[in-house]
């Protein structure tokens, strides 16, 4: 446990090459976005010298090495720029959308663990019974449903047909908290299908490969129950495993988001980066990927602090 700290300041140390990377990449791509948007500010009927002053005047004429330096500099500082469409500080638009993409991506990981894990232990508790069967059946169409398709048909089931939740918009959490939990439903078990379903196979599999292991076989000969060998040996021995892909699948659901908020017309970070890469507002998009990236980022050394809790070796690794 005394080389906690030391597993902490390594990931935090590589925070930062992480972040610097991951925005030049995008930064570097949105170069490669088809139109202007010197010409998107300055309207399709301008001058070419009021283009070309707008582009001076947001520095589009520069080397993209010297932009990027430029960005990132404020940045650091904590500025993010103002969107070219709107003029609005970029770091206000994603205050006000931020938090419905987390409500949306907090509550499918929590019906993805509530769900899959269990549905992963019942499955290898059961090798090769129908309850098995269908399991992993049911786990394989959940990785192969595309999750824009599931969305659209919760939508005409759910909201049009039976009217138990709404088909769009969104609530703020802080204001109407069942209001709130009502709208993100849907869009969550949209998001959510795909690792719960990827949750139960890896779930099976790991635990699968524990009960079949020669300790767990000793532990039977001694005459130990089947719920104790589960919960006991079983569970926390992949405990490490289940947390390390929970952690993998908040990237998953954060990439997600851009497509379900879409189909329910949510006003979150993921339609927001959406509408911005099409209008070529880049300061919108580069800030927040920023953001996301850091979440994602801290998420995982959440989940490097709560492993290393767990089984003190990996702090040692």
């Amino acid at each position: 446990m005394a080389k906690l700290p030391v597993l902490i300041g390594r990931r935090l140390g590589q925070l930062l090459p992480i972040i610097v990377f991951a925005t030049f990449v995008v930064f570097a791509l949105l170069q490669f976005v088809p139109g202007d948007p010197a010409v998107t500010l300055a309207g399709d009927y301008a001058s070419k010298e009021r283009i070309e002053e707008i582009r001076q005047q947001y520095g589009f004429d520069r080397p993209l090495l010297v932009q990027y330096g430029v960005w990132l500099l404020h940045a650091v500082r904590g500025d993010l720029g103002n969107s070219l469409l709107s003029s609005a500080p970029v770091f206000d638009l994603i205050l006000q959308r931020l938090p419905n993409t987390i409500l949306i991506a907090s509550y499918a990981l929590v019906l993805a663990a509530m769900i899959g894990i269990p549905l992963g232990v019942l499955a290898a508790t059961r090798i090769g019974s129908r309850v098995d069967t269908f399991v992993t059946s049911v786990a394989s169409l959940g990785v192969a449903l595309p999750s824009f398709w599931l969305a659209i048909l919760l939508i005409v089931t759910f909201s049009l047909q039976a009217r138990w939740f709404p088909a769009t918009g969104a609530r703020a959490f802080n204001v109407d908290p069942r209001g709130a939990l009502q709208h993100a439903t849907l869009p969550a078990i949209a998001l959510a299908t795909g690792v719960i379903a990827e949750l139960a196979r890896q779930t099976r599999s790991a635990l699968i490969e524990v009960l079949n292991s020669q300790y767990v076989r000793t532990l039977r000969a001694k005459g130990l129950g089947p719920f104790a060998i589960l919960w006991k040996h079983g569970l926390r021995n992949v405990s490490v495993t289940l947390l390390t892909l929970l952690g993998l699948q908040v990237n998953r659901l954060f990439s997600g988001a851009v497509v379900i908020e879409a189909v329910f017309a949510i006003p979150g970070a993921g339609s927001l980066v959406a509408y911005s890469a099409i209008n070529k507002d880049f300061p919108v998009v580069q800030g927040v990927v920023l953001v996301l990236v850091t979440i994602v980022i801290l998420v995982n050394l959440i989940v490097d602090v709560l492993n290393a809790l767990l089984d003190p070796r990996v702090a040692e690794a």
